[in-house]
């Protein structure tokens, strides 16, 4: 197992199996890494309160959280800690409230355009802080697994085709990005089958950021670097999923992993790695071993 200075890596499907669910093993998985000066990056789309109830990092000493990162809310907030093991914002993505109300009628527009021309119902999650999620399968759902699961996208696209939607979700995201262009806010539209999420930044938003600090803080490189994720994957036979967004500029260079068993069209350079979060996990405590000479 090769020797990385930093790992980033996917929350909900790839660490833990459901939000709900207990972080005790990832918690011990990470500990001995963030202990020998590893640099541990969550990111997700989700926001804080939502990783290990928001109490993630109060598991960990003060010298382990300095090696911890929070990337969350699709490029919109970053977070670090000080020496004292407080918790520190930095690279926000966070938009004005005029722009963000843009987001928000872009993001309602398509919702009606859905409804009107083709009766399909969808919901708006209005509540984050930089982008919008719209259900496309609202009457589908999740429960506490909130990733992309088996055949929701050939769901997804049984629905779409039979409500008249042509052209797939790769329409939908067109539209969305169209209607932020008509409203003077550039937009970003992703989807994992059942949300289309459309805001102004990504997860790259997110990477570029804790790397650039990493950069400037250690010296690390992209090279240094290992990015996990469970969606890569093409959806709808058009875009990859969120986690393909790691994948910058700035990242090139570093190792990326799925440990989704899905099957579908990866990026190149992505390494179907399989497992789900057993796999992650198990990743995590071979490093540690490798840093001990096990």
């Amino acid at each position: 197992m090769k020797r990385y200075k930093a790992v980033f890596f996917d929350w909900d499907g790839t660490a833990v199996y459901a939000r709900t669910a207990p972080s005790d093993r990832v918690i011990e998985a990470m500990r001995p890494l963030l202990g020998q000066g590893v640099n541990l990056a969550v990111i997700s789309g989700t926001t804080i309160e939502n990783i290990a109830g928001g109490r993630l990092h109060e598991a960990f000493t003060p010298g382990e959280r300095r090696h911890l990162f929070y990337g969350l809310a699709r490029g919109a907030l970053n977070y670090r800690f000080d020496e004292q093991g407080a918790l520190l914002g930095f690279a926000s993505g966070v938009p004005e409230r005029a722009a963000l109300l843009r987001v928000h009628e872009a993001c309602f527009r398509l919702h009606q355009w859905l409804l009107e021309r083709h009766d399909l119902p969808t919901d708006i999650v209005f509540s984050r802080p930089n982008y919008c999620k719209l259900d496309l399968m609202a009457s589908a759902p999740r429960g506490d697994r909130l990733f992309m699961q088996d055949g929701e996208m050939a769901r997804l696209n049984a629905l779409l085709a039979d409500h008249g939607v042509s052209g797939g979700v790769r329409s939908l995201i067109d539209r969305a990005e169209a209607l932020g262009a008509e409203l003077g806010v550039r937009l970003k539209a992703t989807t994992d089958a059942k949300y289309l999420e459309v805001g102004p930044t990504l997860k790259s938003d997110n990477v570029d950021s804790v790397l650039a600090f990493l950069r400037a803080r250690d010296g690390i490189q992209a090279a240094d670097c290992s990015f996990w994720g469970d969606e890569f994957i093409s959806v709808g036979g058009g875009p990859f999923g969120s986690d393909s967004h790691m994948m910058t500029e700035k990242t090139r260079g570093g190792d990326f992993f799925d440990v989704s068993d899905l099957c579908g069209e990866r990026p190149e350079g992505v390494v179907c790695a399989g497992g789900g979060v057993e796999h992650f996990l198990g990743a995590l405590r071979e490093m540690a071993g490798a840093l001990n000479g096990e």
